[in-house]
């Protein structure tokens, strides 16, 4: 019989990694330390929990990296997609989810498949045979931290990633905020108007981030240092580099009219984003925070609309592990000291949830071909996918690899069809590629 795949983690990339070898007809066993073991962010032993965002980001497949990214991962019979298809909430042209129900379907699509064993219980430590894959993501634990550093020889680099609050929907007061996605973005009405938006004055601007920076935060333990992934920055640290830094992020006002007084532009807008089918949960989109619990209750209250806020979840903050992976992983994601080993999902320096996922997807297919006497290479470079797991494993520059989000960045440069240099022209010209050429990885198999 064809010797088991080990996968060390049930997050997005260690559950879609699962499927992936399972469906190939290899046998897997997941592990999986929670609940028994816990960290501060996860609230069960779910697998794929979400614990920041329930939102996916970009739908767009002909437009944006994301979409495409989306696209290619539904075209490999993703399980993190079918689930979240399954489950999409309106979001304007993103994909977001009831984050409960997608994961226990999640949980629920694994522990039915005849080719899957959960396994509760932690691994500490790095395996000295067999066909592995680790999977722990940003909240590695400890032990296993310790002795992955050991292996490399090699510190595994941190920074800081930030959770959103959440609002129960009904303590909104609608008579200030109004119902409106961005530039009235989706093709149905419940798209159009998938977002809660929470106006702002200057004057009420200017109070709420006199109040932001004066708030108290959550302290550093010693040896930690802030080293924050841009993507992901608390609102208070956007805040610190310039006063009007928010309004032209997460604050920006454009695209957006207030229903109650149109002849009015805001100064800033603060957007919520349901957050469960019900449409009970609203969380606050950007708005990842490290002030403590106290101040975070006061300083929200300031927001328009907010007012009477009753939280269900405030923001955190923890820290967020990944190893240097072009100098440790090879092109088949495997540990380059211990080839029967390979990384999967954030813990690699990818990041997102989609991007995470991707990995996993790889990871699984490499790690199945590989039990069943093949040898997978990566996608094209010319695929987000690829470009994605090429940039991981050697394309980023060693000595200042930071965590990365697929961006058309990261793809060989296209010409459009027209010649014209435009984004417009250019990003289909980057997706139609990618397509075609993931297209052609799928069928080679």
């Amino acid at each position: 019989m064809t010797q088991p795949i080990h996968i060390v983690g049930a997050g997005m990339a260690g559950s879609e990694a699962a499927w992936q070898a399972a469906q190939a007809g290899v046998p897997v066993i997941l592990h999986e330390m929670r609940p028994a073991v816990g960290t501060f962010a996860h609230r069960t032993g779910d697998c794929a929990e979400m614990v920041c965002s329930n939102s996916f980001r970009s739908d767009d497949d002909v437009n944006n990296a994301v979409g495409q990214l989306h696209w290619e991962m539904r075209a490999a019979g993703g399980l993190i997609m079918t689930a979240a298809d399954r489950h999409k909430l309106p979001a304007g042209g993103a994909l977001a989810v009831d984050r409960d129900a997608f994961s226990a379907d999640v949980t629920a699509a694994l522990r039915a498949h005849p080719l899957v064993t959960i396994e509760d219980g932690e691994i500490t430590a790095l395996p000295d045979s067999g066909n592995w894959i680790i999977a722990t993501g940003p909240l590695t634990s400890a032990a296993l931290g310790q002795a992955i550093a050991a292996e490399t020889g090699a510190d595994a680099l941190a920074f800081f990633d930030a959770i959103a609050p959440i609002v129960h929907a009904d303590t909104i007061d609608m008579s200030v905020a109004w119902r409106q996605s961005r530039y009235d973005k989706g093709e149905t009405e419940e798209e159009r108007t998938a977002y809660i938006n929470c106006p702002m004055t200057r004057a009420e601007y200017d109070a709420f981030i006199d109040a932001l920076l004066a708030a108290e935060k959550t302290e550093f333990r010693e040896g930690e240092t802030a080293g924050y992934f841009d993507g992901c920055l608390p609102i208070e640290v956007m805040a610190e580099r310039g006063r009007d830094t928010l309004r032209h992020g997460p604050m920006k006002p454009v695209g957006l009219t207030n229903a109650h007084m149109p002849q009015e532009k805001p100064y800033a807008v603060v957007q919520l984003r349901r957050d469960n089918a019900l449409g009970t949960l609203y969380n606050i989109v950007g708005f990842q925070t490290k002030m403590k619990y106290g101040a975070q209750t006061q300083v929200f209250r300031m927001i328009p609309g907010l007012q009477d806020a009753s939280f269900a979840r405030l923001g955190g903050i923890h820290r967020n592990t990944f190893l240097n992976s072009p100098t440790l992983l090879d092109d088949r994601m495997r540990l380059r000291s211990r080839l029967h080993v390979r990384f999967a999902g954030q813990v690699t320096g990818v990041e997102g949830y989609v991007e995470s996922a991707a990995m996993g997807l790889l990871a699984g297919r490499m790690a199945a071909a590989q039990a069943l006497g093949h040898d997978l290479p990566p996608p094209p470079g010319t695929t987000a996918m690829g470009a994605l797991v090429h940039h991981i494993t050697g394309g980023a520059e060693a000595k200042t690899f930071q965590p990365m989000n697929v961006n058309f960045g990261l793809f060989p440069p296209v010409e459009a069809r027209s010649g014209r240099r435009g984004r417009k022209d250019r990003y289909p010209a980057y997706t139609d590629r990618a397509k075609q050429d993931f297209t052609a990885w799928l069928s080679a198999q």
